[in-house]
């Protein structure tokens, strides 16, 4: 495959063209390069939200069900071409393709859950009111949903093509114009997509825009903008924080960082809360914003909980990441995996028990299972994004909840119990988005908001709260 890259161009205002820069795509199944990608300029930035705002009054004159059929057709498409996907993803995102393959029909449910949003959108998303005060007793009004303009798409490498799909799927739905930013290490999916999207449906011109590039050269011209009216993020906590003091007024639907923990009482089914926090911890590398971080096991379990994760994960199978039976790849770059290896290096340093793996080649980095964490390792605070099952513990109820609170993020968390008061009790008292009992953390197809408190992000996403997002409301008094 490195002998025959793929090239992809830049998608502004209805047509394709070279950037004035490339970006290098390292195939991270065969080594080598995948592709080579152009990389716009700020101008080309600027030119491509001209192109999305020139857009916005054809795409508002567009029907709910005009654009509920293109949806549909994209996903046709979409699963039409679902093995050039797959590859693509397994190249560039070095996820096995037992994992990447159910990619593409993900994409096409999210984006068949967003015409079905679309159909409903005078129902769901619009009101009838009535004058309640006095001088306005025989007022009525209606209060029509609209598109909000166009929609910043800034999407990460760990799932280049779901993550993309839960941005452009409800900015399309509510009939806004997009400029997509995909991550420098995945643009390749995110260039297929664009490809689909404006194959399978004849938009207006400009409606969709695909703008891959280096973040220092066109992230503060798109982000800072006042033509961007939402900008839908999915990253890190720093590069969010950045984007949102450069964007001003305008609306922000932003999953950041995530340090999930996963409190484990003695009471809890130990095997199953055991297979949930492997899986959480090392599917994909841990190279998720919902990955179980820290399982914070009760004094009592500790024991039993480490030696079940490291029988669990002994199972997990590393190898070629193009065979089915692989489970384990490596992680997006070497760099990336040196950071890793110094988070469990700390670790081992300041007293955590190696109980299985820890060692990195290149980048990839064993899966690892450390015991006995101390409270104050660098890996119990920071996002590790790695393959870390990191295990300490606690003594009383009330210490968890502080243990899980303590840091800047909050994404997600999980508790295993199998008492239903404690259950409860636990997750209103645990700051973060979402709660998982008895089960790791996921986002899923979109139908339940996801999001984060705190560094962890703003707003919700997923497809009926991203749509949310995506409208403005105009009053009609009659």
């Amino acid at each position: 495959m490195a002998d025959n890259p793929y090239s992809e161009q830049l998608y502004i205002d209805g047509g394709w063209r070279d950037g004035d820069d490339t970006i290098t795509v390292r195939d991270l199944a065969d080594g080598g390069t995948v592709a080579t990608v152009a990389a716009a300029s700020s101008d080309q930035a600027d030119e491509a939200l001209a192109a999305a705002a020139d857009a916005q009054d054809a795409m508002r004159e567009t029907t709910p069900v005009e654009r509920a059929d293109w949806l549909e057709a994209i996903a046709d498409e979409l699963e039409a071409r679902a093995e050039e996907f797959t590859e693509r993803i397994v190249r560039e995102a070095g996820k096995p393709i037992s994992a990447a393959s159910g990619a593409p029909p993900s994409a096409a449910r999210r984006f068949r859950f967003a015409a079905a949003e679309a159909r409903d959108l005078a129902k769901t998303y619009g009101e009838y009111r009535e004058g309640s005060t006095p001088g306005h007793e025989g007022w009525t009004a209606i209060v029509k949903p609209e598109p909000i303009g166009t929609v910043l798409c800034i999407a990460p490498y760990n799932y280049p093509l779901q993550t993309t799909t839960l941005q452009i799927a409800p900015a399309l739905a509510a009939g806004n114009s997009v400029v997509l930013k995909p991550s420098s290490k995945t643009p390749t999916t995110a260039a297929l997509l664009t490809d689909v999207i404006t194959s399978a449906v004849d938009l207006p011109d400009g409606a969709v825009n695909f703008v891959p590039g280096h973040s220092r050269e066109i992230g503060d011209t798109l982000a800072g903008d006042d033509r961007v009216d939402t900008i839908a993020m999915t990253g890190s906590s720093g590069a969010g924080t950045h984007v949102a003091k450069e964007s001003g007024m305008v609306n922000l639907v932003m999953e950041l960082g995530g340090n999930a923990p996963a409190i484990i009482f003695p009471d809890a089914a130990l095997e199953d809360a055991a297979g949930a926090c492997t899986a959480g911890s090392v599917k994909f590398g841990g190279q998720r914003c919902s990955a179980v971080s820290r399982v914070l096991a009760h004094e009592s379990v500790h024991d039993e909980i480490v030696k079940r994760i490291r029988l669990t994960m002994e199972g997990w199978v590393v190898g070629d990441i193009f065979e089915e039976e692989t489970d384990f790849g490596p992680l997006i770059d070497e760099d990336h995996a040196t950071e890793v290896k110094g988070l469990i290096d700390d670790a081992v340093d300041t007293g955590a028990n190696l109980v299985l793996g820890g060692e990195r080649e290149g980048a990839f980095v064993e899966p690892t299972v450390l015991g006995n964490v101390p409270q104050d390792a660098e890996i119990i605070h920071k996002e590790q994004f790695g393959p870390v099952a990191a295990v300490t513990t606690f003594e009383e109820e009330s210490e968890a909840i502080d243990l899980a609170n303590a840091d800047k993020y909050a994404l997600d968390a999980s508790v295993f119990t199998s008492d239903h008061d404690r259950a409860m009790r636990v997750a209103k008292r645990i700051d973060a988005g979402g709660v998982r009992i008895n089960g790791a953390p996921s986002h899923g197809l979109g139908d339940i908001p996801f999001g984060g408190n705190d560094a962890s992000g703003i707003n919700r996403e997923g497809i009926h709260a991203a749509i949310e997002q995506m409208l403005r409301k105009k009053s009609i008094i009659l």
